[in-house]
């Protein structure tokens, strides 16, 4: 079986070697991602999860394998859900790329209901309370200035990838370099967290998914985006927009929220600068696929949103 990115013969032997598997391999791309490729990979008796980074990967920070696992592997234990890693291979001529191997999840992605949206405010709420070097994360990011980093990255982004006028964009940015606040304690931050980035069975969050863009930071970040996700369905797989209960994660974590609406501002920047970054190249030819175009209609709304808080 031919399977793009994916040598089933070198790997089978590499897996075969760690003692994980027996036998020949069969594979099929689990569609849906947008960054890492992800795998159904089976043998004879299991069906396990590969991921490595997209074909033709250049930033090897965008796409780092090694974080990932590590992440997965230290809340293994803790209140988040998360599938169960077996194995980091860091070696690129096992099949052309770093890749690891974790738990097959059973579970789909259904609509976001009151009650998952309420269930998914209490894994974030468990997530920030994890002490990271209990779990052996104390150096896993730089939590310091981390607010003010994430301004002027996204910043950059959008000078890399202005295409066309957007009105608002700049003041947007302007507020939000203007009033940094003073961050609170600092946690175990997904970095894009979402019902999307979940398996969801018998109405149950069974695995959270997709953490190559966590860090330690400012938890109000991971609040403000998954707030943001709940009020634009059509930037997750809601069907229809959920409020986010953020009373219950003020009372389930402890923490103050009062200055929430400027990392909603923050969240809405952000998103906006990836959707006109992916019109931008859209309008250029280097994407393939059909909704690029309206993926460009999202950012004036995003940019409305975020002004409203200040």
């Amino acid at each position: 079986m031919n399977v793009p990115g994916l040598d089933l013969v070198r790997l089978a032997v590499h897996l075969e070697n760690a003692g994980l598997i027996t036998g020949p391999l069969t594979a099929e791309v689990i569609a849906g991602g947008k960054s890492n490729l992800t795998y159904a990979v089976r043998d004879a008796t299991r069906t396990y999860v590969v991921r490595r980074p997209p074909l033709g990967h250049v930033l090897a920070t965008a796409h780092d394998m090694g974080r990932e696992f590590r992440v997965m592997t230290a809340l293994r234990d803790t209140a988040v859900p998360v599938p169960e890693t077996y194995l980091l291979c860091q070696d690129e001529e096992v099949i052309g790329a770093p890749f690891y191997v974790m738990e097959y999840v059973e579970g789909g992605q259904p609509n976001l209901s009151p009650e998952l949206s309420r269930q998914l405010t209490g894994i974030l709420a468990a997530l920030h309370a994890i002490d990271p070097a209990e779990v052996g994360l104390a150096d896993f990011g730089r939590p310091q200035g981390f607010v003010a980093r994430q301004v002027s990255r996204w910043k950059r982004q959008l000078d890399a990838s202005r295409s066309r006028e957007i009105p608002g964009m700049d003041e947007l940015y302007e507020k939000l370099a203007r009033a940094v606040p003073e961050e609170g304690p600092p946690a175990i931050v997904h970095g894009d967290f979402k019902l999307g980035n979940t398996l969801v069975a018998d109405g149950t969050i069974k695995a959270v998914l997709d953490w190559e863009m966590s860090t330690l930071g400012d938890p109000l970040t991971d609040l403000a985006l998954f707030v943001l996700y709940g009020e634009f369905a059509e930037l997750d797989t809601a069907a229809e927009a959920v409020l986010v209960p953020v009373d219950y994660y003020a009372k389930a974590s402890g923490r103050d929220i009062s200055g929430l609406g400027w990392y909603v501002a923050l969240a809405c920047f952000k998103l906006a600068v990836i959707a006109e970054g992916i019109y931008f190249r859209f309008t250029q030819g280097l994407t393939v696929g059909e909704g690029f175009e309206e993926v460009g209609h999202q950012v004036a709304p995003l940019v409305e949103r975020g002004l409203r808080e200040f």
